[in-house]
């Protein structure tokens, strides 16, 4: 608003600007035109008669006694009317153009912007700039905007009976709003409209299992058998046995649950989600048994892969002495390896909390990042750890990194972390 006046403002004064300069600029011009005739008509008349006087020396009318007096006499006149302000021997005298003439104009281009800026301007919304747009939803609950989202999804397929991926979206709805037994009658809708799949075995458990108060029971251990016969790796199935293993304390068949997600090709799935949801069951571990899950000194599941010829890589990480102090309880180790030719992809990935240091973690195949490319491919591996202060995998400055140029799969590795990131 403020800069828009500026902007008026500074149009305005170029306007009167240009009204009012060449006026004073006139006015100025005049005077010394004025002042410039008078003088040549002074001289003129001041030659001719000179010319005169010399005219009769030469006939002799005049002595040169009486040529000089006269000659004198008329410099003498010559100088006085250069003095005199006015010139009576002008005929016509020059006028400049007064003052109200421009001062007709300032009104009038004043009087003319106002008249258009008030007819065609927008001053009234400057004045009063527009309200945000309000939102639909703006002043309601969560559970409103559930249940008016449920309605939208319910008239939707009440329009369309035979889309069955309407039905699915609406079956997941009602999950989200407590109304479970609609959400098995959705599921049931679409399997009748497309058949049998794990992808709906496995919501319609879901939606059982909240039903049921988060627990599990014959009905839904069968729906989670067939729909894991149907697809071992069906992720919907596999969120709620890992969610169920969770809320249990049974940590390990949670994160082999959750693991056997991140290890499949699914790319519809909260991969993040999933390696906090690990995390959080590895440290609950660790808080019960002193050690992570994937230490392979305390962890027997570890130990059996390892004696079953499975190529993994033994990590000892610790810190640096002069570093130790920069250590804080929530700081969080991220630990990878990837493969020292070839693209830098990660390989396999775990972290730990900073006051498990110092610690030996082991990375294979089960804690890879997840596609075809998988730890025991490679020969070997380069290992990065970084102790991150702001919860990011990568680096920042202040966090501490350590790295082990290049180990062989199936060794063991050393890694200090003895690097302050700048």
């Amino acid at each position: 608003m403020t800069t828009f006046w500026i902007f008026i403002a500074l149009v305005v004064l170029i306007s009167l600007m240009l009204i009012w300069i060449p006026h004073f600029r006139q006015q100025k011009m005049l005077s010394a035109e004025e002042s410039g005739v008078r003088k040549q008509t002074n001289l003129e008349l001041f030659n001719e008669r000179a010319g005169i006087l010399a005219k009769e020396l030469e006939e002799g009318l005049l002595d040169q006694t009486e040529f000089d007096a006269l000659k004198k006499e008329l410099e003498i006149g010559l100088l006085q009317d250069m003095k005199i302000a006015g010139d009576d021997s002008l005929d016509t005298k020059l006028k400049a153009k007064g003052i109200l003439w421009p001062s007709i104009m300032t009104v009038g281009v004043l009087a003319v912007s106002g008249y258009f800026y008030s007819t065609l301007g927008a001053y009234q919304e400057l004045a009063t700039p527009p309200q945000a747009e309000a939102s639909p939803h703006q002043g309601m609950s969560n559970e409103q905007i559930m249940a008016q989202r449920v309605q939208m999804m319910e008239q939707q397929v009440q329009a369309e009976p035979e889309n069955s991926q309407a039905w699915f979206s609406l079956g997941h709805a009602y999950i989200s709003a407590n109304q479970f037994d609609h959400a098995v009658a959705s599921f049931d809708k679409v399997m009748e409209l497309v058949g049998t799949a794990s992808e709906l075995l496995g919501p319609k458990a879901t939606a059982l299992y909240y039903k049921n108060g988060q627990q599990m029971n014959p009905q839904i251990q069968a729906l989670v058998d067939q729909s894991l016969a149907l697809d071992p790796n069906d992720p919907s199935t596999l969120l709620l046995v890992g969610m169920d293993a969770f809320f249990t304390a049974d940590y390990q068949s949670a994160i082999t649950a959750w693991q056997s997600i991140l290890d499949s090709d699914r790319k519809d799935v909260d991969r993040t989600a999933l390696m906090n949801a690990i995390e959080s069951a590895q440290m609950r571990i660790q808080a019960e048994t002193g050690v992570m899950p994937n230490d392979r000194t305390h962890n027997p599941m570890a130990a059996a892969t390892a004696e079953a010829g499975v190529k993994t890589v033994d990590v000892a990480i610790s810190i640096a002495p002069e570093l130790a102090d920069q250590v804080s309880s929530s700081d969080m180790v991220f630990i990878f390896a990837r493969s020292t030719q070839g693209p830098k992809v990660p390989l396999a990935a775990t972290k730990i909390s900073a006051n498990s240091l110092p610690v030996t973690v082991t990375l294979d195949d089960t804690t890879s990042m997840g596609g075809d490319v998988k730890l025991s491919s490679a020969a070997n591996v380069e290992i990065i750890a970084v102790l991150s202060k702001h919860g990011s995998v990568k680096a920042q400055p202040g966090d501490l990194k350590g790295i082990v140029a290049s180990v062989a799969v199936g060794k063991e590795a050393k890694l200090l972390l003895d690097t302050v990131v700048q």
